[in-house]
């Protein structure tokens, strides 16, 4: 029960041979100025021990990054204090655009990826992010998906 993006909502497939351009599944660098980071939006499912998450692109300062990457393979890495980011992962499945709604990205033990935690705001994610969701709700997204994913392809 996870969708995941391939890349930030700024990449470019242009970028692919730039040597200022870096993307690999956990991290991202475009123009060697912006700097992003993949992690996980987690959303209980209500009546469910069960969690469904979406893998998202969060952009981090050049410092945070920084010291993300220098930290990366580092045990006990999961003690480092959330760092601030803007969500870079336009999640269609909702009314209102997800890019740039703030979050704190969570480092995790080496080999998981960050937790990001939304702003508690109205928008509709952060509102399931604290609230959760149903399973009702799980195939809603999955079916939104699907077709969205079914749309590209043609």
């Amino acid at each position: 029960m996870n969708y995941t993006a391939k890349a930030p909502a700024v990449w470019d497939p242009a970028f692919d041979d730039a040597q200022d351009c870096l993307l690999s599944s956990d991290q991202c660098v475009v123009r060697g100025e912006h700097y992003f980071v993949k992690g996980l939006i987690e959303i209980p499912i209500i009546d469910s021990d069960e969690t469904f998450s979406w893998g998202v692109w969060v952009s981090l300062s050049r410092e945070n990054f920084s010291r993300s990457a220098d930290l990366w393979d580092t045990p006990g890495r999961e003690t480092e204090k959330p760092y601030f980011g803007w969500l870079t992962t336009d999640l269609l499945v909702y009314p209102a655009t997800t890019l740039n709604l703030k979050t704190h990205v969570h480092t995790r033990p080496v080999g998981e990826r960050p937790f990001v935690e939304l702003e508690p705001t109205n928008h509709p994610l952060a509102v399931e992010q604290r609230t959760g969701i149903t399973r009702a709700r799980v195939r809603e997204i999955a079916a939104t998906v699907l077709h969205s994913d079914e749309a590209e392809q043609q």
